[in-house]
């Protein structure tokens, strides 16, 4: 529920401010941040770490 009204209120803010350079950001962090977390624990790891 909370990450919801976070998600509302992200774009909320976005679409107040004009700040549309900010959704890209986001979604290469979160990218980013899931690659870094499923090559840690996954036996595709060796073939992950290269890219980095």
């Amino acid at each position: 529920m909370a990450s919801q009204s976070l998600l509302k209120e992200f774009f909320a803010f976005i679409r107040h401010e004009k700040k549309w350079w900010m959704i890209p950001l986001v979604v290469v962090l979160l990218v980013v941040g899931a690659l870094i977390l499923f090559a840690s624990s996954s036996p595709l790891a060796p073939f992950v770490y290269p890219l980095f």
